[in-house]
């Protein structure tokens, strides 16, 4: 008998682009998929959208939310009614590769317990579904070309973003046994991957398996805005990544990711913030004269966010052309 998958799907004001999502859950070559939607209170036309697609199908569970509770508390909602062995956390403006659930099942059966994530490459398309490039760089036969981490990650999750999230599948056990998603965070991925990571080995699967849409106003842009929630949710991350690190090595990878999360806290004029990651940094290692140069000019409240904004919109622009020229995202 076939391991069960179960899908989670939340949209918020995705109306555009929810339809064409679910439609490529539906045309997946594994039958053994238990869908769970849920509609954070969009003020679109998504709730419409979506009834209309899963309407004349049965087993699909439709949640909707009267409040935007956030990403993670969303996520908990359906993970609550999950009946799946492996567990996808689905954006409702990416798609699925039609292989994608039966060749992640498969390298999952194939691995011990203790691997808890299975992730792979990803196209990146445009809001009109239009190709941009890669997550990792691909040879001619659309393989990685350089060796992407994997099993003991724990490391280079502290290192740097290098997991394409959308392309994650999970062990639920592993889920559950972390309490899902942390709820008091604005974001899931960088949390998800600390704490799983620390106690489970990732398996890179070297496949095209997920087309990952780029639109305006995306969560990496959102770290520059004034007022953000990231950056809090961030140091709480930070935070339990001290707490649960053990080597030297793993403590001066934190501090290096530290202190480019007080780079952010400049950009977005976040003076607090900025104070609060410094005082992290502190237990690890002494910040020196640069770091505690940059906290200081945040306290000033300099209005540079404006013109970086300019500078952002610039740059994706241009990180836009230049993967379609052929460089990859984690090239960038």
């Amino acid at each position: 008998m076939k391991p069960e998958v179960t899908v989670i799907c939340t949209c918020y004001n995705q109306a555009a682009f929810v339809k064409e999502s679910l439609e490529a859950v539906w045309a997946q070559t594994y039958d053994a998929i238990q869908l769970i939607i849920i509609d954070n209170a969009s003020t679109d036309d998504s709730r419409t959208v979506i009834q209309r697609a899963i309407d004349g199908r049965s087993g699909v569970i439709f949640l909707r939310n009267t409040q935007n509770v956030g990403l993670c508390k969303a996520f908990n909602r359906g993970l609550e009614q999950a009946t799946g062995k492996y567990v996808i956390d689905l954006a409702a403006d990416d798609l699925m590769h039609p292989q994608r659930i039966e060749k992640q099942v498969q390298a999952f059966e194939e691995l011990p317990k203790e691997y808890g994530v299975v992730f792979s490459n990803a196209v990146y398309i445009d809001a009109n579904g239009q190709q941009l490039g890669y997550h990792y760089a691909v040879d001619a036969a659309l393989r990685a070309k350089n060796q992407v981490p994997s099993g003991d990650v724990y490391k280079e999750v502290l290192r740097r973003y290098f997991i394409c999230t959308p392309t994650v599948m999970m062990r639920k056990s592993v889920l559950m046994k972390l309490g899902g998603f942390d709820e008091n965070l604005s974001y899931e991925d960088f949390d998800f991957f600390v704490r799983s990571a620390h106690g489970y080995q990732y398996y890179y699967l070297d496949e095209l398996l997920m087309y990952k849409r780029v639109v305006e106003g995306s969560m990496a842009t959102h770290f520059y805005k004034v007022g953000n929630s990231l950056l809090r949710s961030s140091w709480e991350v930070c935070n339990k990544a001290y707490d649960l690190s053990r080597s030297q090595e793993e403590y001066d990878l934190l501090a290096q990711r530290i202190r480019e999360f007080i780079k952010k806290c400049f950009v977005a004029e976040d003076a607090e913030q900025a104070t609060a990651f410094r005082k992290l940094l502190n237990y690890i290692e002494e910040p020196g004269w640069k770091t505690d140069a940059l906290v200081w000019l945040c306290q000033l409240k300099l209005p540079i966010n404006s013109f970086y904004q300019r500078y952002a919109h610039w740059q994706d622009q241009r990180n836009r052309t230049r993967m379609q020229q052929g460089v990859p995202f984690m090239e960038l």
